[in-house]
């Protein structure tokens, strides 16, 4: 069931308060029972905190304007706990509170599968992507991504080439606010998304993405995902994290193995080593 008005307000407050992260959020859900009961324990867990990382409450009136601003780019929050909420993302440690949506949500309860990699991708990568994203789709899954130059851009559009109503489709994830379209060049694949896809953001409308913001988005892409395949990446790339977060949260990592001479693929290959599954088209 979904929950009352007033207690979704209350969670997404919670989320946007200072110093509550989402593993901070869900340790005071179990233990209160719900976000009103934590905001009414605020006071007194305030005046018990020692040190200077005080919780600051956001303002009621600050999150009725973020969702009001989310409603004028057709985004809706998804709250934890919400029927729509993606069952793989809640099982992970530090699923986002909340997140905005836009977009075919009904894709956000079937199976996914990541797919990553660099973003200056090899023709022959960007190729890869587009084969094995198609395959997905036409298999019934959802190819989880980042909107990403490169491996994502592929793998998202190669996905809504094949999407149809009764098969799978794609869901991209945002390092900014859902509505801020990165990079400037995807606006025509992240209109595409918006219509025949979905697009998320655990970020507050309007922010334009910074450094910080992408292992938290991929956290969220693997965590999505039922598995994750890496397409070229090099040693320091973030695809990398996103692997990481795979195994961490108990999810399957796949890598397509390449030349040991290209830098792109030092990433996967490192992951096979590693025990990574090697990934292979038939």
């Amino acid at each position: 069931m979904r929950h009352s008005q007033s207690e979704r307000l209350a969670r997404m407050r919670l989320a946007r308060s200072s110093n509550i992260g989402p593993i901070t959020f869900r340790k005071m859900l179990e233990r209160f029972g719900s976000a009103r009961n934590a905001i009414d324990a605020l006071p007194d867990i305030i005046a018990q905190t020692k040190g200077s990382r005080k919780i600051v409450l956001a303002e009621r009136d600050e999150t009725v304007a973020e969702i009001e601003t989310a409603k004028q780019c057709n985004a809706r929050p998804i709250i934890l706990g919400d029927p729509e909420y993606p069952p793989m993302l809640a099982r992970i440690e530090d699923a986002p509170p909340y997140f905005y949506a836009i977009g075919r949500t009904e894709l956000l309860s079937k199976t996914a599968i990541g797919i990553v990699g660099a973003r200056n991708a090899s023709a022959n990568g960007c190729g890869f992507a587009r084969k094995i994203a198609h395959e997905m789709v036409a298999n019934g899954y959802v190819v989880a991504s980042g909107m990403a130059r490169g491996i994502d851009g592929a793998a998202h559009s190669a996905a809504l080439q094949g999407t149809k109503a009764e098969l799978g489709g794609t869901v991209a994830v945002m390092g900014g606010g859902v509505d801020v379209v990165y990079p400037r060049e995807h606006q025509e694949l992240y209109e595409q998304l918006c219509d025949q896809g979905c697009v998320i953001s655990e970020m507050p409308p309007g922010l334009k993405p910074q450094a910080r913001h992408f292992p938290r988005r991929n956290r969220i892409i693997s965590g999505l995902s039922h598995g994750t395949v890496v397409i070229e990446a090099g040693r320091n790339s973030g695809s990398l994290i996103t692997a990481r977060f795979a195994a961490d949260q108990g999810r399957d990592v796949f890598a397509v193995p390449g030349s040991p001479t290209d830098p792109r693929s030092a990433g996967p290959n490192s992951l096979i080593r590693d025990g990574a599954i090697l990934c292979e088209l038939c």
